[in-house]
């Protein structure tokens, strides 16, 4: 692994090898429905999720770029990692889009290219569903975070225990059926739980439940922002 000094500063990272994952028919219908059946209301849960950042931010599971156009110019740089190479290169493609500069690079959730705090916020969009290591992410995105920085997320989570849903949702992830055709997706994670238990602070979240049950397997959807601790 190499040192270097890039334009954010004089924060120092650490190159990390690519870690591709290629999900290449996944990564196809997904790139197309982001760009073309986006709902509206979902393009302004996105304005929301980066409103008022500043800094230097790092998007995790970029994806093909979507979210790149709502950075708001007081940002000073972000730092997007996709692994899945189809993906990827969606969102280089889409840099043009965005506000800000936007670096675009391979990488894992698990191994951030970062020193321990130098980050001001890291951002995650329908990303810890699919994550291998979900615990092992959160605690990497703590680590890099500096103090009283923030995560913000947008993740769909797991139906109420007991309910119909959540035997169905259960069911897919036993299976593994979703995770095959959804590039490693889990219907059942219980994930702002887990945020919690990786010991941020919850400034705000607000749930959101989308589509007809038994319809849609990832109903619940989580908006919010979680701090680090200053201490």
């Amino acid at each position: 692994m190499v040192l270097t000094r890039p334009a954010y500063g004089d924060r120092m990272i650490v190159a990390s090898p690519p870690a591709d994952r290629p999900h290449p028919l996944f990564a196809r219908v997904w790139a197309l429905a982001m760009a073309r059946l986006q709902p509206k209301s979902m393009r302004e849960e996105r304005a929301e999720l980066v409103c008022g950042l500043s800094g230097l931010v790092v998007e995790v599971g970029a994806g093909s770029g979507t979210m790149f156009r709502h950075y708001p110019a007081t940002v000073e740089q972000v730092v997007a990692i996709e692994p899945e190479p189809y993906l990827r290169a969606a969102a280089q493609r889409a840099v043009g889009d965005a506000r800000v500069a936007i670096d675009v690079r391979p990488g894992d959730a698990a191994r951030l290219p970062f020193e321990d705090g130098s980050v001001d916020a890291v951002v995650c969009s329908l990303v810890l569903c699919s994550v291998p290591d979900q615990a092992g992410a959160l605690a990497e995105f703590a680590r890099v975070l500096r103090p009283g920085g923030e995560l913000r997320y947008y993740e769909h989570v797991a139906e109420q225990a007991g309910s119909t849903g959540r035997r169905l949702q259960d069911r897919l992830d036993s299976t593994g059926l979703w995770a095959r055709i959804g590039g490693g997706c889990h219907v059942a994670r219980e994930t702002g739980e887990a945020i919690r238990a990786a010991g941020f602070c919850i400034v705000n979240e607000r749930e959101q439940t989308l589509g007809p049950p038994l319809v849609v397997p990832v109903r619940r959807h989580l908006l919010g922002v979680a701090r680090k601790p200053a201490g």
